[in-house]
């Protein structure tokens, strides 16, 4: 069962992307914590437990499963299943373990769903930007490989556990998806050892397991143009969260244009979030059960835009949507026990700002 408890805007608040804040409260040995650098983000875990060496192993459980995801399915390393996936499929058909054949059934739905929102063949271009370097696929090469962006080029057999490319330049990258799944399997870790209490966070998409002993917890959404300030907190219990946006990696052009890595699997490029345009998004968190579905869902709805994004959540049982859109106004689904337009006047602990342009 999930819970939310409204939304509390924070100005001048630390700096936090989807992170949990610690309540106020008296010190206690019995809360453990770590974080560590796996699969190219920042992956922390906070759990309850009475015996200091159980939980120090626990989170090591939960760290060499990070580890071990990362191993498998970053197609950044030359001997993941993904990459030899990426070598081979566009030759002949490759055989998938369980895991991977589960991931890319999950992600062939989603793009069922969202009208090819969400499709993992963004890789085709998208592994020709870099964005510590600055580097972006040209014109040239954008037309020559957009044809290879298609997910129905995923010839997936499910029964079998088979994949072929149909598209002889199409690559995968489950990089929408990979890091829900992970925080989904290092609460099942923490879970099946009896742990009540614990959060977990890779990146933008966390998970909790149960409440902060009798807290709910409090996560912070990250003001998308200010480090410094969260556009709002919002207390959850038993829930995942994931959270989109084009502020994490990004750089900006010689036209001074945003490029970040959420690619329109229609145009082969970054969405657009120009702010001529109030339907673009520039961070989306969707809250659910699972961070097997809250993170493709954020990658979908950032994607679609601010209408048909939310109208696809309204639709889905289970889940709801936190938005600020390019204008930097906040927007919510229906479900949220929140005005879905708000008052920018004095918000209270049940409100929060319609607009939050950062203070000067």
């Amino acid at each position: 069962m999930q819970k939310t408890h409204g939304a509390v805007i924070c100005r001048g608040a630390p700096y936090l992307f989807v992170w949990l804040l610690l309540l106020a409260s008296t010190a206690s040995a019995e809360w453990h914590y770590e974080k560590q650098a796996i699969m190219g983000t920042e992956v922390s875990v906070q759990l309850w437990h009475e015996d200091e060496k159980k939980a120090q192993e626990l989170i090591g459980q939960v760290m060499a499963e990070f580890h071990r995801l990362d191993g498998e399915l970053s197609p950044f390393k030359e001997n993941s299943e993904l990459s030899r996936v990426n070598r081979g499929a566009g030759k002949q058909t490759v055989t998938l373990s369980s895991e991977l054949a589960a991931l890319i059934d999950k992600s062939l739905w989603y793009s069922e769903q969202t009208g090819g929102a969400f499709d993992i063949t963004f890789a085709s271009l998208g592994k020709h930007y870099d964005f510590r370097k600055h580097q972006r696929a040209d014109n040239q090469l954008t037309e020559k490989l957009l044809p290879a962006i298609d997910y129905h080029h995923l010839r997936f057999n499910k029964a079998e556990n088979t994949l072929h490319f149909a598209h002889p330049d199409t690559s995968i990258d489950l990089g929408g998806i990979a890091k829900g799944y992970s925080v989904d399997r290092a609460i099942h870790i923490l879970h099946k050892a009896g742990v009540c209490c614990a959060s977990v966070s890779a990146g933008g998409d966390a998970r909790m397991l149960g409440d902060k002993r009798g807290q709910p917890w409090l996560v912070g959404i990250r003001h998308p143009r200010d480090k410094g300030k969260n556009a709002v907190v919002i207390p959850l219990e038993n829930t995942a969260i994931s959270t989109s946006g084009d502020y994490e990696r990004y750089f900006i052009d010689e036209g001074e244009a945003r490029v970040h890595h959420i690619f329109n699997p229609t145009t082969g490029m970054p969405t657009n979030t120009d702010d001529t345009d109030s339907d673009k998004l520039i961070s989306v968190s969707i809250i659910g059960p699972r961070g097997f579905d809250t993170d493709p869902l954020s990658t979908s709805v950032f994607v679609l835009g601010k209408a048909k994004g939310l109208a696809l959540i309204d639709r889905l049982p289970g889940f709801e949507a936190v938005v600020i859109d390019s204008r930097k106004r906040l927007f919510f689904s229906r479900g949220l026990d929140i005005p879905r337009h708000s008052s920018t006047e004095q918000p209270s602990a049940t409100q929060t700002a319609n607009q939050i342009t950062p203070e000067t």
